[in-house]
């Protein structure tokens, strides 16, 4: 029989062992909505705590995800799944045209990604732009979701399916707004004026909603563009 010390041991190891995969499980998803203890996320509010395990209740639920996906935060429509194939395809995917008041095309892009997209921009963005030039944001420069390709910029991870190829994945390069003024991550970004400031404070703002997001200063491959996914990394520089 086990000394006390032992079965004490032990205890706390099963303990977090359960605690880990508890974790994985909404980390990857794998928690139906109505069995997580989580409120449903809502594009109508701010949300507060616990932001990621409930974007992540989305990732396998297309119900859910209609539910969620509404006007006037986003105009999407689910499209087709495409089976993976040599790493490449999507599951649960949406296409939208506008999210948080201003215009967006894409093409496909997950579900998960398409909440986090819309309170970013419905909660931290526009309302910024107001804040900083007294008026909305009108058009985002969509440079890239979906791409059947590995990741670029870092020889650490040579050969390895970056989050776009599961269209988990968004590059933004900028901005215009409703005045027409254009504000541009490779020109605006290391100024110094009310540009700069806006691009640095949306880019900090977007790190709630994004489990990856990079900018001109991770390295020279993102110069010019903000890089949001909902991988398994978790980054913010």
């Amino acid at each position: 029989m086990a000394s006390k010390p032992v079965r004490v041991f032990l205890r706390i190891l099963l303990l977090l062992l359960l605690a880990i995969a508890a974790f994985g499980a909404f980390w990857f998803g794998l928690v139906p909505n109505t069995l997580s203890p989580f409120p449903r996320i809502s594009l109508d509010t701010r949300p507060g705590i616990f932001v990621d395990a409930r974007l992540s209740a989305l990732r396998f639920d297309p119900a859910l995800c209609r539910a969620v996906l509404k006007e006037p935060q986003i105009s999407a429509s689910p499209i087709p799944d495409r089976p993976h194939d040599n790493g490449c395809g999507w599951e649960n995917a949406v296409r939208f045209s506008k999210v948080g008041g201003a215009q967006l095309s894409v093409g496909q892009i997950t579900c998960e990604m398409a909440a986090a997209v819309a309170l970013w921009m419905e909660h931290e963005v526009q309302p910024l732009a107001r804040e900083m030039f007294g008026q909305p944001v009108a058009r985002i420069n969509n440079m890239g979701t979906y791409g059947c390709r590995n990741i670029v910029g870092n020889p650490m991870w040579k050969g390895v399916r970056s989050q776009h190829a599961t269209a988990n994945a968004l590059d933004i390069g900028g901005f215009t707004l409703a005045d027409g003024r254009t504000i541009s991550l490779i020109r605006d970004w290391k100024g110094k004026g009310r540009e700069s400031q806006f691009l640095r404070e949306a880019h900090r703002r977007s790190c709630r909603y994004f489990r990856v997001s990079l900018g001109p200063e991770f390295n020279v491959a993102h110069k010019d563009h903000f890089h949001f996914d909902r991988g398994l990394m978790w980054t913010c520089r």
